[in-house]
């Protein structure tokens, strides 16, 4: 039983934003780079809940990654994904600068 991915909007301008997203049982996120107009891009997640089993984030370049928790990357410039979630849900507190 896969559900939908919640993404709450807690703060959001041109440059910077706050989002709690909520990934459920089954989701996964296929490897990407995210485009963007002009800049660079920034994002830095901090992962709440971890999944059970499942759900691991991967990124062909961290510029932190502490503890598989917090991760500060270029989502404009290196592959990122995340792995099926076989059980529990992923919740992350993600910030987004574009500068």
């Amino acid at each position: 039983m896969s559900g939908k991915v919640t993404n709450k909007a807690i703060l959001s301008s041109s440059i910077f934003s706050i989002n709690l997203v909520t990934y459920p049982t089954n989701h996964s996120v296929m490897q990407h780079i995210d485009p963007v107009q002009q800049g660079r891009y920034y994002k830095l997640n901090f992962v709440l809940i971890k999944p059970k089993a499942g759900g691991v984030f991967k990124c062909s370049k961290c510029i932190i990654n502490l503890f598989n928790r917090i991760y500060l990357f270029r989502p404009d410039k290196y592959d990122h994904s995340v792995s099926k979630i076989e059980s529990g849900k992923r919740v992350l507190l993600s910030f987004a600068l574009n500068l």
